[in-house]
C-alpha cells in the first residue's frame, strides 16, 4: 500500500488532504504555518492532526525501510516467494513484519543451527514426515552418526532433530501469532513483592492481578518502574498447553507412537525456551509503547493548558519565593517583565516587622498589584504573612496569586537565566521567575525543560528522544497559536515560531539590541539569516504594536493587499477595526462565498481574516484564577477527614488529578472521586490551574498521603 493510501485510511482523511500536506511537509513548510495558512489546502486539518500524520509518515517511512531490508535479505535466501513478497507488501505493522521474517531471518549460533552444521537437518523433515515405524527411523538416524561431527549415537541425532524442529515451530508465524493473539485475549499479569518496600510506594501492586487486555497504561509503567527497583516482579499468567495443543494439532498426524512422543517433546521445549519467551517480551514491549503514547499525550496536553494560561497584563507583580532560614527572596517586575528590584525577607523565622517594613518600601516606591507566591515550603506561613500585611496597610487592590514553583530552581541555575541575571544569586533568580511565570506563563515556560515542569506521568521512564521530540512539538504549536510580540519576546520564545531557531531566535535579539525595536514586520528581512523563505514561516505568528492593527494580528503580510480591498469592500477602514460600526459589520452575516471569489481568497483564509480583525491585538488565553485557601491549613497535621478545601489542579493524570491544597503535599484526586457519572478520563471533566472543591476522605500521616474527592462535597 503506498503512503498516501495508507495515511489516508489510517487517519481517516481523503487522500487528496494527504497528498498536499505530505508535499508541503517535504517542500519545508512548518505544521504551524500549514494549519493556520494552508486551510484551503489540507481541508481544514488541525495542528493536531497534522502532527499525527507527520507522525504517522514517519513510521510508515520507517516500516518501508524495514520492508525493503527484509525483502533484500529474503530474495539472497533465494526464498522469495510472489505470495510471500505481496504478503510483506501488504504488512502495515512492524510487529506482524518481524513474525514474516522470523524463518527467515540470520541468527546467531542456536542449538537449531548446531544441529543444520551437523548435517542433521534431513533427519528432522523425515520425522516431520511421520512415516515408517521405529527400526526404519533408529535406522535412518543411525546414518547420521559422525564423531567428526559430534553426533556419537542415535539418541544425539534425534536430539539434535528436535532442536532444528523446536526452532522451525518458533519460527512458523501462524503458529506464533496464535500464541500471541491466545495470551493476548486470555492472559492475566500478576506481580509480586521481592522485598518489603518500606515506603509502601508499590502497595497497590503487591499480588496485583489484571486480564492484559484490561491493563490500564499508567499500571504498566508503575509495574515496569517497580521491576526496575526491584520491589516487584510481574509474569503472564496463561494456559501455555492450549498453544501446544494448538501447534500439535496442526502438526502430529501419527497419534499413540513414538513420533507423537518425539514432536511433544520438540513442541513443548520449542514453546518454553523459544516461542513463549519471545512473546511474552513482544507483548511487553507492545504494552510499554502503548503505555509510552499514552503517557506522551497525556503529558502534551497538560503542557499545552500550561503554556496557554492567561497572562497578567499591565500590571506590576511582585514575586515571592518563600523560605524559612534562608529567608524570603524578592523581585519586583514591571509590566514588561524588568526587575525594578530585589531583596531578602525574613518573616517565618520572627522577624516580621523587618519583612513588613521592607514590603512597604517597596510598595511606597514603586507599586505593585499581585504578588506571585510560590507554592513550595514555607507557602502557607508566608501567605498568612502578606495577607496579615495587606490588611494592616488597608492594600485592598493587591492580589496574592499562588504560583506553582515546579520548574523554577531548574531554570535559575540553568545558563539562560545566568545570561538574563549574571549579578543575581539562584534564589533571587527563582522569584523573578515566579513573578514572570504569573506576568505571561508561556513567556517564562518556555525556557524551562518540559520534563521539569512536574505534569507527566512516568516521564523519566520513556524514551528521551520521543519525549523531547513531543514536547517540542506541543510548545511549537501553543506559541504559534498565540503568536509572540516580537520586540518584547525573549530568544528562548522567538525559538519556537514557526520556521525559526535558535540561531535566527539570537540575531533577532541582537538585531533589536543594536538596532532597537522594529518598526514593522518586513523589517525582519534586515536581520542577518532572515531570508524570503524564512519571513514567508514566520511573518504571520510575529506581532508588532505599531499603527497598522494587522501587525498585531494572525493576518500575514502576503494577504494585506486582500484584507485592505476587504475591509473597503465591506465599508470600513483599519482605524475603525475594533469600533462598534467594524463589529457590527464583521459580525453580521456577510457573504463569504461572494467575497472569496471576488478576493481571490480560500473561504477558510477568508473566514480566518474576518475573525482577526473583529479583534485585531487579542490574546486567546484565559483568565487566571486563584484558589482561597483555608487559612487554618498549613500542614498534614492540620486536616481532619471530611473537611471540605479549596484547590487548584497542579497535574493531571490517566488514574486522577493531583491537587494543590495549600500544604507542603498534593492530594490525590482518584479518578472515582471526580463525578458521580462515569468519567473516562480526568482530562474531560478537569483542567491544570482549575480552582476545585474538595473533600478529605483518608488522611495518611505516615506517608503524607491525602485522597480528595469531589463527588462527595456537599453542594
Amino acid at each position: 500500500m503506498d503512503i498516501i493510501s495508507y495515511l489516508s485510511i489510517k487517519l481517516n482523511i481523503n487522500q487528496s488532504q494527504v497528498k498536499s500536506t505530505i508535499k508541503m511537509i517535504e517542500d519545508g513548510a512548518t505544521i504551524p504555518f500549514i494549519a493556520r495558512y494552508k486551510k484551503e489546502e489540507t481541508g481544514n486539518l488541525s495542528d493536531i492532526t497534522l502532527r499525527l500524520l507527520e507522525e504517522e509518515r514517519e513510521k510508515y517511512i520507517k516500516l518501508d525501510e524495514r520492508k525493503q531490508t527484509v525483502l533484500k535479505s529474503i530474495k539472497e535466501q533465494n526464498k522469495l516467494t510472489i505470495e510471500l513478497e505481496k504478503q510483506i507488501e501488504e504488512c502495515d505493522n512492524l510487529n506482524l513484519l518481524e513474525t514474516i521474517y522470523r524463518p527467515y531471518k540470520p541468527k546467531r549460533k542456536t542449538r537449531g543451527s548446531m544441529a543444520i552444521e551437523k548435517g542433521l537437518k534431513e533427519l528432522s523433515v523425515y520425522i516431520l514426515k511421520q512415516n515408517g515405524d521405529i527400526d526404519s527411523l533408529n535406522k535412518f538416524a543411525a546414518s547420521f552418526i559422525s564423531k567428526e561431527k559430534g553426533v556419537n549415537n542415535i539418541e544425539e541425532a534425534i536430539n539434535g532433530a528436535k532442536d532444528i524442529i523446536a526452532e522451525d515451530i518458533s519460527d512458523t508465524p501462524a503458529f506464533y501469532l496464535f500464541g500471541k493473539n491466545y495470551i493476548n485475549k486470555t492472559g492475566k499479569i500478576k506481580s509480586k513483592q521481592t522485598k518489603e518496600d518500606i515506603t509502601n510506594k508499590y502497595e497497590n501492586y503487591n499480588n496485583f492481578e489484571t486480564p492484559i487486555y484490561k491493563i490500564k497504561s499508567y499500571q504498566v509503567l508503575a509495574l515496569l518502574r517497580a521491576k526496575k527497583e526491584k520491589k516487584l516482579t510481574f509474569s503472564f499468567i496463561y494456559d501455555s498447553l492450549t498453544i501446544q495443543n494448538e501447534i500439535a494439532r496442526k502438526t502430529i498426524r501419527r497419534k499413540g507412537d513414538f513420533f507423537e512422543n518425539i514432536l511433544k517433546e520438540a513442541i513443548q521445549d520449542s514453546y518454553k525456551r523459544l516461542m513463549g519467551p519471545s512473546i511474552e517480551n513482544e507483548i511487553l514491549s507492545d504494552l510499554f509503547a502503548k503505555a509510552q503514547d499514552a503517557s506522551l499525550s497525556l503529558f502534551s496536553k497538560n503542557l499545552r493548558q500550561l503554556l496557554l494560561a492567561s497572562p497578567l497584563k499591565d500590571k506590576q507583580i511582585l514575586g515571592f519565593d518563600p523560605g524559612y532560614k534562608n529567608g524570603c527572596k524578592l523581585a519586583l517586575i514591571n509590566k514588561e517583565g524588568t526587575v525594578l528590584t530585589s531583596s531578602i525577607i525574613f518573616p517565618t523565622i520572627g522577624k516580621e516587622k523587618e519583612a513588613e517594613a521592607k514590603l512597604k518600601e517597596i510598595y511606597d516606591k514603586y507599586g505593585f498589584d499581585y504578588i506571585a507566591l510560590g507554592n513550595g515550603t514555607a507557602s502557607r506561613e508566608s501567605e498568612k504573612f502578606l495577607n496579615s500585611f495587606l490588611e494592616k496597610n488597608n492594600f485592598k487592590n493587591v492580589n496574592i496569586t499562588i504560583v506553582n514553583e515546579s520548574g523554577a530552581s531548574v531554570y535559575s541555575a540553568s545558563p539562560i537565566a545566568i545570561k538574563e541575571f549574571p549579578n543575581m544569586d539562584i534564589e533571587e533568580r527563582s522569584s523573578v521567575c515566579l513573578a514572570r511565570r504569573l506576568l505571561d506563563p508561556m513567556a517564562e515556560l518556555v525556557k524551562i525543560p518540559p520534563e521539569a515542569i512536574g505534569v507527566g506521568q512516568y516521564q523519566h521512564d520513556l524514551d528521551e528522544n520521543k519525549l523531547k521530540q513531543t514536547l517540542e512539538g506541543t510548545t511549537i504549536d501553543a506559541v504559534n497559536e498565540v503568536g509572540v510580540y516580537l520586540n518584547t519576546a525573549s530568544a528562548s520564545l522567538l525559538k519556537y515560531v514557526s520556521g525559526l531557531n535558535e540561531k535566527i531566535a539570537n540575531s533577532i535579539v541582537a538585531y533589536k539590541e543594536e538596532n532597537g525595536p522594529f518598526i514593522e514586520r518586513k523589517d525582519l528581512l534586515k536581520v542577518k539569516g532572515f531570508g524570503e523563505k524564512t519571513f514567508i514561516s514566520a511573518a504571520g505568528f510575529l506581532r508588532i504594536n505599531n499603527d497598522n492593527p494587522l501587525e498585531k494580528t494572525a493576518v500575514h503580510p502576503k494577504d494585506y493587499k486582500a484584507t485592505l480591498e476587504l475591509l473597503k469592500r465591506i465599508g470600513l477602514s483599519l482605524k475603525e477595526l475594533g469600533s462598534e460600526k467594524s463589529n457590527s459589520i464583521l459580525n453580521s452575516n456577510l457573504d463569504l462565498e461572494a467575497l472569496s471569489k471576488e478576493l481571490n481568497l480560500g473561504i477558510y483564509t477568508l473566514a480566518d481574516i474576518i475573525e482577526e480583525l473583529k479583534k485585531p491585538g487579542r490574546d486567546l488565553r484565559e483568565k487566571i484564577d486563584s484558589a482561597i485557601l483555608d487559612k487554618k491549613v498549613t500542614d498534614i497535621k492540620d486536616l481532619r477527614l471530611g473537611m471540605e478545601l479549596n484547590g487548584t489542579i497542579r497535574n493531571l493524570s490517566d488514574f486522577g488529578a493531583f491537587v494543590d491544597i495549600g500544604i507542603h503535599q498534593d492530594g490525590l484526586l482518584h479518578i472515582s472521586e471526580i463525578s458521580n457519572s462515569f468519567v473516562k478520563h480526568p482530562s474531560e471533566k478537569l483542567y491544570l490551574g482549575e480552582i476545585v472543591k474538595v473533600k478529605v476522605i483518608k488522611i495518611d500521616l505516615e506517608r503524607k498521603r491525602i485522597s480528595l474527592s469531589m463527588k462527595q462535597v456537599n453542594n
